[in-house]
């Protein structure tokens, strides 16, 4: 047995029986299962053998058979101190694809319908009469702003996650007709995050990135001429008001470019909207909480403690919630704090993402990954938006 090598070069089953009895070795479609017995906890044996596979082009993960789809007979068993036993535990290793193969075309396909859903949404924020499709086109600074922050955002995380060589999809677009035309847009990573430094990096890459796409599409905005209200809408009562969090105020002040305007007929340029929707996707990912980008940056800084704020956050949210029920009557902001304080119990339930080597990261990204979480703070607003009646 230990002279054996795995199939497709994988690593001497020597190296790998340091931390784990092997009794058998089979292929499946490119997957190598070793079955046998575990000789030390599973994160010493992750730990241990994580780097070995890496190295032969494999992600490794300890499962149970019974879990796992590994094509072992009944046959296999193996000498203990309490005789032949039957062994119950498998490592999977499946090979790493750390490049694109091919075109992408359940990315570019959810991209384009997102192109289309933002056209759409943003041909209502313009007023844009809709006679002939290509009037859809006139809305594409709106579409530029939301998909221009969002894209910057995402392939901020893609370059780290790539850069740290762990194993991740393309974004993937989320068409959705709602007041942004999407729900935004997520990656998928496949591969375990090698170590907290990693973990930071990935974590803080994104809103960073994001948050300097925010600023330039806002500060273009505001310098955009304001758009014409149809004087049936200008004149309805009806209406979303948007409240601006302090980081866009800022940006105004510093420009000298109104948010609004005395006139009911003229409106500020959708693109600042865009902004807008930078500034509050960024909050609520930077929340300290599973693996959202503010759990990432949390677990890295923390370590394990970083589950003991994840805690405190659906409770916050649902205290913000109880506030603006009792002191503001606003109700919109209410019901959306709730389903965040509920969104954040479940991602705090389900844990933060956990590097293989847990070592402390140094002073430097500790005091940016402060900072970031500060940039955060300034993107929020207790009511995001309320709907005034007609």
């Amino acid at each position: 047995m230990d002279e054996r090598r795995t199939p497709a070069d994988g690593p001497p089953v020597a190296d790998v029986e340091s931390v784990f009895q092997v009794a058998d070795v089979r292929v499946d479609d490119e997957t190598v299962y070793y079955l046998g017995t575990p000789l030390a906890s599973a994160e010493v044996l992750e730990r241990e053998l994580w780097g070995l596979f890496r190295d032969a082009g494999y992600d490794v993960s300890l499962t149970t058979r019974a879990q796992s789809s590994a094509p072992f007979d009944e046959r296999p068993v193996v000498e203990d101190r309490f005789g032949p036993t039957r062994p119950q535990y498998v490592l999977v290793a499946e090979p790493r694809s750390p490049h694109i193969d091919g075109i992408p075309w359940t990315n570019l396909v959810f991209f384009v319908l997102t192109v289309l859903s933002t056209l759409y949404v943003g041909s209502i924020w313009y007023y844009v009469d809709l006679d002939s499709p290509l009037a859809l086109l006139e809305a594409w600074p709106f579409t530029a702003a939301i998909l221009g922050v969002l894209a910057v955002h995402e392939f901020g995380h893609y370059v780290t996650i790539r850069y740290h060589d762990v194993d991740a999809s393309l974004p993937y677009f989320i068409p959705f007709p709602s007041l942004i035309g999407t729900m935004g847009a997520v990656i998928r990573m496949r591969g375990r995050i090698p170590d907290r430094k990693a973990l930071f990096d990935i974590g803080v890459s994104g809103p960073l990135a994001g948050l300097v796409a925010t600023v330039v599409v806002t500060v273009i905005g505001l310098f955009l001429d304001p758009i014409t209200v149809p004087e049936s809408v200008a004149s309805g009562g009806g209406a979303i008001r948007f409240n601006d969090p302090l980081l866009l105020v800022i940006l105004a002040e510093v420009t000298g470019q109104p948010l609004s305007y005395p006139d009911p007929g003229l409106a500020a340029n959708p693109v600042i909207f865009g902004g807008w929707v930078g500034m509050f996707v960024t909050f609520l990912n930077l929340l300290p909480v599973g693996q959202f980008d503010g759990g990432h940056i949390v677990r890295a800084i923390l370590g394990p403690r970083q589950e003991t704020v994840a805690a405190a956050v659906p409770a916050a949210l649902f205290g913000l919630a109880g506030y603006l029920y009792l002191a503001q009557e606003a109700t919109n902001a209410v019901v959306l704090w709730v389903v965040w304080g509920v969104i954040a119990a479940g991602l705090a339930y389900a844990g933060p993402a956990t590097p293989i080597r847990d070592d402390p990261i140094g002073s430097r990204r500790r005091a940016l990954g402060a900072l970031t979480l500060v940039l955060g703070l300034l993107c929020f607003t207790p009511v995001p938006f309320e709907i005034l009646a007609a």
